[in-house]
């Protein structure tokens, strides 16, 4: 990139370089990073196509080019994620939330009292909070309890309960699956996204997920569902509504044996928007 660059060039040479790196959109990526580094918004980048870049401006470009060419995450480089209604502050070493996962938030809605206050949620594996503060936005009588063993996550979720002035309604626990709640608690509900990829099959996946998300929120065990096989129990038990949690693409009925076998009833599943059943739900009564 010379110093005369106009920022189409840029542009166009950046989606190019993206093209030869695998990425599957680089001409829309390269436009975010562009965006990102200028502070501008796309309508507006294209308004300024035929501006020079600076030498500021490309010496910032450059490394953000280069982590995403190295299929790192988008997330983590431009450091936020739209997920349901909210924006969150993501960074690297935490999970970056999916769009499937937002069924796991419709599902809790469509279930959850729309009148209930207060209604307490237990966000188990809580990565970036993305679960429980979506849930928490859209229904203003929720408290969450957001728990995971990933100090980085807790990390990441407590400064996305500042930036979405959550603080009063949200308590982030350091702790395995449900320990971290205080025992005279009540929980209405569980939700969860756990790890449920097969440990074999990690390294096969995309590199963003394979080279740099966290193994400890993707590595189900040898079959996925060994989180499921520890938190379904422990949830039926205690909680006073049901439980919802997110399942792999092929993962819905072992999972719906799973809550069968804890005793809970009125079992169902919701498919994501490419028709795989994606989230499973039962009832404790």
């Amino acid at each position: 990139m010379g110093e005369s660059l106009r920022l189409v060039d840029v542009l166009t040479r950046t989606g190019a370089w993206l093209r030869t790196r695998g990425i599957e959109s680089p001409r829309l990526e390269a436009e975010l990073l562009l965006c990102h580094v200028l502070k501008m918004e796309r309508l507006q980048l294209y308004l300024a196509h035929d501006r020079p870049m600076t030498d500021v401006e490309l010496k910032a470009l450059r490394p953000l080019v280069a982590r995403r060419g190295g299929r790192e995450p988008m997330a983590w480089i431009l450091g936020t994620q739209g997920f349901h209604a909210i924006d969150l502050d993501i960074v690297p070493g935490v999970l970056v939330p999916r769009p499937d996962t937002e069924t796991l938030v419709d599902a809790a809605l469509a279930w959850i009292d729309a009148d209930a206050d207060p209604v307490y949620v237990a966000d188990v594996g809580c990565g970036s909070g993305a679960v429980g503060l979506a849930v928490a936005t859209a229904h203003p009588g929720v408290r969450v309890f957001a728990t995971d063993i990933s100090k980085r996550a807790l990390t990441c979720t407590r400064a996305n309960v500042v930036a979405l002035d959550l603080g009063k309604r949200v308590a982030v626990l350091e702790g395995d699956l449900l320990s971290p709640i205080p025992s005279n608690r009540p929980v209405d509900w569980v939700l969860s996204n756990p790890p449920y990829i097969p440990s074999r099959t990690i390294d096969t996946l995309q590199p963003e997920v394979s080279k740099h998300e966290p193994r400890l929120a993707l590595d189900g065990g040898r079959d996925g569902l060994a989180c499921y096989k520890r938190l379904i129990p422990l949830a039926a038990k205690l909680v006073r509504q049901g439980v919802i949690v997110e399942v792999g693409h092929d993962q819905a009925a072992a999972v719906v044996d799973l809550f069968k076998r804890a005793g809970l009833t009125d079992i169902r599943t919701w498919d994501d928007l490419g028709g795989i059943a994606r989230v499973v739900g039962g009832r404790t009564g």
